[in-house]
């Protein structure tokens, strides 16, 4: 199964700045670690926000889980870094009861 309405699939930028790399953010610091070793930083978020949206366009849903708030999607995917390596995620993506565009949630390494 593709994640529904996957066109319309998006990343908010501060999810990205102020937490995904946020190196201050009392959850998203340890996930800041990994992903600007990887070579992702403020000068490049939009590259990390292409490529988490290309998980959620070309891979297949994992996992779904129904809540009253609306629907979770798991997904996993491969990106390719700036650094030129190639990193396994798995990202989170909800659609929400009263929006049918998905979002992105959160990302961490497999």
């Amino acid at each position: 199964m593709n994640l529904p309405n996957y066109e319309k699939a998006y990343v908010p930028r501060q999810k990205l700045s102020k937490y995904l790399l946020s190196e201050t953010h009392a959850v998203g610091k340890a996930k800041a670690k990994y992903f600007r070793s990887l070579g992702y930083t403020e000068e490049n978020v939009d590259q990390l926000a292409k490529a988490l949206l290309m998980i959620a366009k070309s891979e297949g849903v994992r996992q779904e889980v129904v809540s009253r708030y609306g629907t979770k999607y798991i997904i996993d995917g491969d990106i390719v870094t700036p650094i030129g390596t190639t990193a396994r995620l798995r990202s989170i993506w909800v659609v929400e009861s009263h929006d049918d565009r998905p979002r992105f949630v959160t990302a961490y390494p497999l």
